[in-house]
């Protein structure tokens, strides 16, 4: 494992976030199946890359400089 990744960017962080929300459900007396919570993983990760996606072509539309290759 040489390669490098955003905290954000990890199945394993938002599978922890969610599994800590479904306690938190739980003590509300709400209930989380194994199967609801993976179908939620899955759909945070993807709502998170719309989202970054959707950051980088903001980011690039308001930039003030150019990009350009380094010589």
């Amino acid at each position: 494992m040489d390669e490098l990744k955003p905290l954000v960017a990890s199945r394993t962080f938002w599978g922890a976030v969610l599994s800590l929300a479904s306690s938190g459900l739980a003590a509300g007396h709400y209930t989380l199946t194994p199967a609801d919570a993976a179908s939620a993983v899955d759909i945070v990760v993807s709502i998170i890359s719309g989202v970054g996606g959707l950051v980088a072509i903001y980011g690039r539309v308001v930039a003030s400089k150019q990009i350009a290759w380094p010589k």
